[in-house]
């Protein structure tokens, strides 16, 4: 860790306040913040809400009227700072930091036709550091619960362990346990080299940031807690059996805790009959399908089947209407041959004309006349 001189650690104090005209209202944080080189890292800087539309920037500098501006809010580089106006705060992320960066730093606000306002935080940055955390960025839902484990080095085993908000300084210390209606927070020391915080029955509100706290140094964690996703089941809306009531009047005697359990109960119960009722829906539908399906395939298989009978029986009557024809037309050719052979008269007559006779033969002329019945 490093050493700064006396004039060093008062000096900007004096100057912020007295010099340069601070304003009053400004929160000075007088934060060690722990950072391991060479890795990514980010921290919080808070601001009032006056300063929403003020542009934000990063300084180093021990002293605040010579600090040098590395990054504006927006811009690109070794620093990438983003403002958080709804939240009042912005971050500042780096991608690798150096032991040579160490130094303090500031988190400032441009402000018009009047001296900027701001305040400073000292970055240790190390190779191994003494206070560190897996990961500087949790989350939960409402109404579970997170922990988080705070490393520290064997040089602070002794030193006061905390876990501290952000946003009103608010600290909880290892051993004792903090306990409100909904949500509690407890910390456990191992004695060696880490302690865990584990908060429980989380809220909405309780999103924000937070640092582990060893001694002189702190390390800055972000929590999210986010709304539980929630399984909407639909239940008829049919009137309560009789023990379902009876159900209904034991736990209105009931305490609070015993209600809450009896309703979980009473939801899965409604659950597993909504889903029993709809099986049986669903299984009596098919059989309708299936029973529908079969009456009309025999009625089609009935139709086919007399469409082919009367096609056969059409074509077996026709060659017999035929046969019926021809009796008749052969008995009436019959009828008609045996009236010509008896009632009709065939006449047949020859007519032999001669020459007229020479003087040689016979001078009258010969006439012969022929009939036959």
């Amino acid at each position: 860790m490093h050493m700064h001189s006396a004039i060093d650690m008062i000096y900007p104090l004096i100057l912020s306040g007295i010099l340069l005209h601070i304003s009053d209202e400004a929160v000075i944080n007088a934060l060690n913040i722990g950072v391991k080189s060479g890795s990514p890292g980010i921290i919080p800087c808070l601001y009032d809400k006056k300063h929403k539309e003020n542009r934000k920037y990063w300084c180093k500098g021990t002293h605040w009227i010579s600090c040098s501006i590395l990054t504006y809010a927006n811009d690109k580089g070794k620093y990438s700072l983003t403002d958080y106006p709804a939240q009042s705060i912005f971050t500042v992320q780096w991608e690798n930091l150096q032991n040579s960066d160490s130094g303090y730093y500031w988190c400032a606000f441009e402000i018009s036709g009047a001296p900027d306002d701001g305040y400073y935080l000292y970055l240790t940055v190390q190779s191994a550091p003494d206070v560190s955390v897996v990961s500087s960025s949790v989350s939960g839902h409402e109404g579970g619960d997170i922990s988080v484990q705070c490393f520290y080095s064997s040089g602070y085993k002794n030193k006061l362990k905390q876990w501290c908000r952000y946003k009103d300084k608010s600290c909880y210390t290892v051993g004792r346990t903090v306990t409100s209606q909904i949500s509690s927070v407890q910390i456990s020391d191992d004695g060696r080299r880490s302690f865990t915080v584990r908060m429980t029955g989380l809220r909405l509100t309780d999103s924000g940031w937070y640092y582990c706290s060893v001694g002189d140094l702190q390390v800055p964690v972000q929590l999210t807690v986010t709304e539980p996703k929630r399984a909407f089941t639909t239940i008829p809306a049919t009137a309560p059996s009789d023990s379902e009531a009876d159900i209904a009047m034991i736990t209105d005697s009931k305490p609070e805790t015993d209600r809450a359990e009896t309703h979980r109960s009473l939801t899965a119960a409604s659950e597993t009959v909504n889903t029993e009722v709809h099986s049986s829906t669903d299984e009596q539908n098919k059989s309708d399908v299936i029973l529908v399906t079969c009456l009309i395939s025999m009625f089609m298989l009935l139709l086919i089947v007399t469409l082919v009978a009367l096609v056969t029986w059409g074509m077996r009557k026709k060659p017999e209407r035929a046969h019926i024809r021809e009796g008749q037309f052969n008995s009436t050719r019959n009828t008609s041959s045996a009236s010509v052979d008896d009632n009709s008269v065939i006449y047949s007559s020859v007519i032999t004309f001669r020459k007229a006779p020479s003087s040689s033969e016979n001078s009258e002329g010969e006439v012969i006349y022929s009939s036959v019945k």
